[in-house]
């Protein structure tokens, strides 16, 4: 009997997040977290001492990270811009450049997007994405729960779940990358009131986009309780609140010969005994 590779569960509503972006560039999208993720992307590129001659942008919203990869490209290349970042159809080893911005926290299967990406890749390719992390919008989180439970006698899924960062780390392992590395970035926004949190999220196109959100519109009551929640518990001196961005980097190479390899065990010359014999 053969085994079946079983099905991650749909978490996020495609759709809807595809109506919410579209809705937000309507209103006038709000891109200050997306313009700092894309200047700190260039930033770490810039550190890489090799060239790249074929670049794939995974979902980023908008195209400024298009744009910074086409400067970055040969004058006789382009970035390969992937519009789906759930079934990217790239072929084996077809690029040796794979960035995000933003976008991976909101793929279903996110193992198995890091896996084609790591099919994707040529040898020593390097995949560099930024994320959001499990502590982004704790407050929301809290203030929404809160509310709810006092006002409705029980709770909805209000704000979506974000991977944490070990979790993240064992991920880019199991695809099979290289030298991975992880670390975070928290950003502190302020605001008037939650409510203009609130209006960011949508100029973001970031409002729930859970399958399991509750379909029935959300009760005045509620939400008015919320944010006398958020500003009870999370305001400053001044009155304004905060709200917290975590930004999680994720960094991996496809294996090479030429990369540092990690010793064997038992190949090391010295024993630890031997080491610490030597220090005294």
């Amino acid at each position: 009997m053969t085994g079946s590779r079983k099905t991650a569960p749909i978490l996020f509503d495609r759709a809807l997040i595809a109506t919410r972006r579209a809705r937000a560039a309507r209103l006038g999208p709000a891109t200050f977290l997306l313009d700092r993720v894309v200047e700190d992307l260039n930033e770490r590129l810039g550190a890489v001492l090799r060239e790249f001659t074929a670049a794939a942008d995974v979902g980023t919203p908008e195209f400024k990270l298009a744009t910074l990869l086409a400067g970055r490209m040969p004058a006789r290349e382009i970035p390969l811009l992937v519009a789906d970042d759930e079934r990217l159809d790239l072929a084996p080893e077809s690029i040796d450049l794979a960035v995000s911005a933003l976008a991976l926290h909101l793929v279903n299967d996110l193992p198995g997007v890091l896996a084609q990406l790591r099919r994707a890749l040529r040898p020593d390719g390097l995949f560099l994405a930024a994320l959001l992390g499990g502590e982004t919008l704790t407050e929301l989180r809290e203030a929404f729960a809160a509310a709810e439970a006092e006002v409705e006698g029980g709770l909805s899924p209000r704000v979506a779940p974000f991977a944490d960062l070990r979790e993240l780390g064992a991920l880019l392992q199991r695809a099979g990358f290289a030298l991975p590395v992880t670390d975070v970035d928290r950003l502190t926004v302020r605001y008037d009131s939650a409510l203009a949190l609130m209006q960011d999220l949508r100029r973001m196109g970031a409002t729930n986009p859970l399958t399991e959100r509750r379909r029935t519109p959300l009760r005045r009551q509620t939400l008015l309780r919320a944010v006398e929640i958020y500003g009870e518990r999370f305001a400053d001196a001044d009155g304004r609140v905060r709200a917290t961005f975590e930004v999680v980097w994720l960094s991996g190479w496809a294996p090479h010969e030429s990369q540092q390899q990690p010793l064997k065990p038992g190949s090391a010359n010295v024993s630890l005994a031997e080491a610490l014999k030597r220090r005294r």
